[in-house]
């Protein structure tokens, strides 16, 4: 078991590792075979306070500092993954279940995310603009926030933290991460172990492991934050959202999918198999991009049914250390469950299991259903786990039609043999992200990332980092002197 397990299972506040003082522990376990991996004491309200403190006091020093000097400390993060990247792979497999090839798919844009940061050091700039008043100099300033809470999930939670993390520090500001409760290290303290070799000054980043029962709203509703940012679902998005507008916070927020992707008429059939089930299972569908239903023109859908579901019964499930395994487990029981609800449902519905996957404590292996009625909120909601919704359709206006009918509008997909076609469908679709003869799951540095409707509120990536983390400041300069009216 790597040492991240004993060394890291501490709060990180103001350039301390030390042991929170709450009343009870969160025991971090591997999801796979329930190994005990880390006991963590939770950090109280107060321990919250002391983090977002810290973060303050530490913030107007760090904004202050040659952007040249902020810039070097990703630099020699990047160096640290990229040296550590056999133990990061490790801790990744263990804490979420995660497959050496997710690990690894992980690790490799995590890598491009920190190289992003470098240059997002230098990114600000300001400007000058014209007035219509003689002699005035208007001046706009890109400043820090100040300080961001940043919110992660547990399926990429390496990844996802140091996306938010990485950028607001490069950019001047302070930051405080509470990591999700099922991925305590690698999205949380192992974080702030490689910013603090890296040469990170001690209180801008601070890491408090804990939960809601024992803190509440107190991580979002302090009033230190300026921004939170929040990964996770659009259920507890929409309180987060509420409570930030309450306190005069920004929040940006990405949130839950129930993408689709579409294969018409002329696709290349075969393609479209392999994207959708990657689409589909990586990761064991517990990714937001993932596509939850795979919508099929009926002239090519036979032919698809037959080669997706002979695909689909090759994915070896199991321990996610054998580099052969393809499914692990889903992060928890009540992950488990709640994945074994919703076959349980479509079967009650009318649906046919053209594959039914057996559960074994949190190893689900993947269904694929059919036939499922046009009106089942089946189809609507998010699935989190390996369950394929294969969905026919009779041409391009029903695909738009079926594709918009959810809540949600993150990503998706579509196969044709003629890529503007694919365009022009892409443009009729309500959703941040959507993508033309490739998979549903995709993520760039610097590209915007981020979705319409339920899935969330603002973008990040490359400048919609700027828009994200800092905010711009008007100073005016009169030249000579300006007349008053009285």
């Amino acid at each position: 078991m790597s040492s991240y397990f004993t060394d890291l299972a501490q709060q990180y506040i103001d350039g301390e590792w030390r042991p929170g003082t709450g009343s009870w522990d969160i025991i971090d376990f591997n999801p796979y075979d329930n190994e005990k991996l880390a006991s963590i004491t939770i950090a109280t309200a107060d321990e919250v306070d002391a983090a977002y403190r810290a973060a303050e006091r530490a913030q107007k020093q760090w904004a202050a500092t040659n952007p040249y000097a902020r810039r070097a400390v990703f630099e020699k993060a990047l160096r640290l993954v990229e040296e550590r990247e056999a133990e990061i792979g490790d801790a990744i497999v263990a804490e979420l279940g995660g497959t050496r090839l997710k690990a690894a798919f992980e690790l490799h844009l995590a890598k491009e995310f920190l190289r992003e940061a470098v240059h997002l050091a230098l990114r600000p700039e300001g400007r000058i603009i014209p007035s219509p008043a003689v002699g005035k100099e208007n001046r706009v300033y890109r400043v820090p926030v100040g300080v961001v809470g940043v919110i992660s999930p547990f399926n990429f939670p390496f990844l996802l933290s140091l996306k938010s993390v990485a950028p607001a520090l490069a950019l001047g500001n302070g930051v405080v991460l509470k990591p999700h409760q099922n991925t305590p290290i690698v999205g949380g303290t192992l974080v702030a172990k490689i910013l603090e070799d890296a040469g990170l000054p001690g209180g801008l980043l601070n890491v408090v492991v804990t939960d809601i029962a024992e803190i509440g709203d107190a991580f979002i509703e302090h009033p230190v934050p300026k921004v939170i940012s929040f990964t996770g679902s659009d259920k507890v998005g929409r309180h987060v959202a509420t409570v930030c507008a309450a306190n005069f916070k920004r929040s940006v927020l990405e949130l839950g999918g129930n993408s689709a992707l579409v294969v018409l008429d002329d696709a290349d059939v075969d393609y479209a198999v392999d994207a959708a089930v990657f689409s589909r299972f990586v990761h064991q569908g517990q990714v937001c991009m993932a596509a939850n239903r795979v919508l099929v023109d009926r002239a090519v859908a036979d032919e698809f049914t037959e080669k997706f579901v002979a695909k689909v019964r090759t994915l070896k499930a199991g321990d996610p250390r054998d580099p052969e395994t393809v499914i692990g487990p889903v992060i928890n029981s009540s992950q488990a469950d709640a994945v074994s609800g919703v076959v349980d449902q479509a079967l009650a519905e009318g649906a046919t299991a053209l594959v039914r996957g057996s559960v074994t404590d949190n190893l689900v292996e993947p269904s694929v259903l059919t036939g499922l009625p046009a009106d089942s909120a089946l189809l609507k909601q998010e699935v989190f786990g390996p369950v394929a919704f294969l969905v026919p359709f009779d041409g391009e206006e029903e695909a738009v039609r079926l594709v918009n009918d959810t809540p949600y509008g993150l990503s998706g997909a579509v196969h044709t043999a003629d890529v503007e076609r694919g365009v022009a469908f892409a443009k009729r679709i309500d959703t941040g992200m959507f993508h033309v003869n490739d998979g549903t799951v995709h993520d760039e540095p610097i590209v915007p990332f981020g979705g319409e409707k339920h899935s969330g509120i603002g973008r990040l990536n490359g400048d919609s980092m700027l828009d994200a983390f800092t905010t711009q400041k008007w100073i005016s300069v009169q030249h000579g002197r300006s007349g008053f009216p009285f």
